[in-house]
C-alpha cells in the first residue's frame, strides 16, 4: 500500500467499482497522489481530481514519472535555487558548493554535490566533513535524485542518516498568474496584498516562528538577492499571510518560499493570492517558470500546489553525518 512518502509522486490505483455475478469489477486510475489519509486518497488524473475511499482500493503503487528531467536541467534548477537562498558563508570543492548560515535551515547549511569535486568521491565527502567541523556544525549534504545517487550510495556506506524527502516542484508562470479565486463568504474578502523590497518586522516575526528563530545569517539568506519581493497580506490592518519571491537562474526562475498563513486566516484562499501576486511580479520581470521546495510529508501544502498546477521536477534528500 501507499505511504505518506508517496504523496507528490505518480501512482496507479486499482479500485473496486462494483459487483457483477458475485465478482468485483475493477477500474484503474493513473495520476499524481496529492493527498493520503486513513480513509481516502486523492490523485490528480488527466481527467481531473479523483477521490477514492481506501476501502475501495484493491491495489495501489508508485510508478515512474512520464519522463525524467535531464541532468543539465536538474543542475540548472539547483543552481537557481541556491541563488534564491544564499548562505553567507560559502566554500567550494571543485563544482560542489559548501554553505553555512548559522544553522538556519537545512538548505543554507548543506553541501550541494553537483558537478565534479576535483577529487575522488570518498575524499570529497571527507573534505565536506572537515569544512563543517571547522565551523562547529554538523555536516549535511543535499543529494538531488537521481543525479546524486552515487553520492547517496557513498553516504549510505558511511552510515549517514536521511531527513524526509523534499520535492522540488515547478510550473510555467502563466499557470500561476491566472486569476485567483475570490475569498469564500465570511472569509478574508477585504485582504490586501502588498509586495515590498524588504520584509517588515511583523513579516520577520512570522518567518522566525516558522523556522525556529532568525539569526543574523537568516536575514542575509532572505534579503541578499538582487530581485526579491516580500508579500504582506493585511486584513483589518493585521498581517495575516506572508510569502517571498525571488528571480534567479539568469532571470528564468521565480523562486517561491515562506508562504505562510496565520491559523486564524487559513482556508480563505490567501496562500493562493500570495502566489498569484508573486507570480505576476516575476512574470513582469521576465521569469518564465516558478519553482518551490516542499517536504513530501507536508500533504496539505503538496495538495495546494498540485491544485495550482505545480508538478514535481525532482526530489532531494538531506543527509546528516553520524555523530
Amino acid at each position: 500500500m501507499l505511504r505518506q512518502q508517496d504523496v507528490g509522486h505518480r501512482i496507479v490505483v486499482r479500485r473496486i467499482v462494483g459487483i457483477r455475478e458475485g465478482r468485483p469489477l475493477f477500474s484503474d486510475a493513473l495520476g499524481e497522489l496529492v493527498e493520503l489519509s486513513e480513509t481516502h486518497l486523492t490523485l490528480a488524473t488527466a481527467q481531473g481530481q479523483l477521490r477514492v475511499p481506501v476501502a475501495q482500493v484493491h491495489r495501489a503503487k508508485r510508478v515512474p514519472p512520464t519522463r525524467r528531467p535531464t541532468a543539465a536541467a536538474v543542475v540548472a534548477l539547483e543552481r537557481a535555487a541556491d541563488e534564491a537562498w544564499p548562505a553567507p558563508t560559502r566554500g567550494r570543492l571543485g563544482d560542489w558548493l559548501l554553505r553555512s548560515a548559522e544553522g538556519w535551515t537545512g538548505r543554507a547549511n548543506s553541501a550541494l554535490p553537483i558537478g565534479d569535486p576535483d577529487r575522488p568521491l570518498a575524499a570529497a565527502v571527507d573534505a565536506v566533513q572537515r569544512w563543517y567541523a571547522e565551523l562547529g556544525q554538523p555536516a549535511l549534504i543535499n543529494t538531488p535524485l537521481p543525479l546524486a545517487a552515487p553520492v547517496g550510495a557513498e553516504l549510505d556506506a558511511r552510515g549517514w542518516s536521511t531527513r524526509p524527502p523534499t520535492l522540488v516542484q515547478i510550473a510555467p508562470l502563466p499557470l500561476l498568474t491566472s486569476t485567483p479565486g475570490s475569498a469564500p463568504a465570511g472569509g478574508q474578502g477585504n485582504a490586501v496584498v502588498e509586495l515590498a523590497t524588504a520584509p517588515s518586522d511583523e513579516w520577520l516575526a512570522i518567518a522566525a516562528g516558522r523556522k525556529g528563530g532568525l539569526p543574523d545569517a537568516a536575514r542575509h539568506v532572505l534579503t541578499a538577492v538582487d530581485q526579491v519581493r516580500f508579500a504582506h497580506v493585511y486584513a483589518d490592518n493585521a498581517l495575516v499571510a506572508v510569502g517571498r519571491g525571488t528571480v534567479t537562474g539568469q532571470g528564468r526562475w521565480l523562486g517561491l518560499s515562506l508562504v505562510e498563513v496565520l491559523p486564524t486566516a487559513r482556508r480563505q484562499g490567501l496562500a493562493r493570492r500570495v502566489i498569484h501576486e508573486l507570480a505576476s511580479w516575476g512574470a513582469a520581470g521576465g521569469a518564465t517558470h516558478a519553482f518551490l521546495q516542499v517536504e513530501q510529508r507536508n500533504a496539505a501544502a503538496v495538495a495546494l500546489y498540485q491544485r495550482l498546477g505545480l508538478v514535481t521536477h525532482h526530489t532531494y534528500l538531506t543527509r546528516v553525518a553520524p555523530n
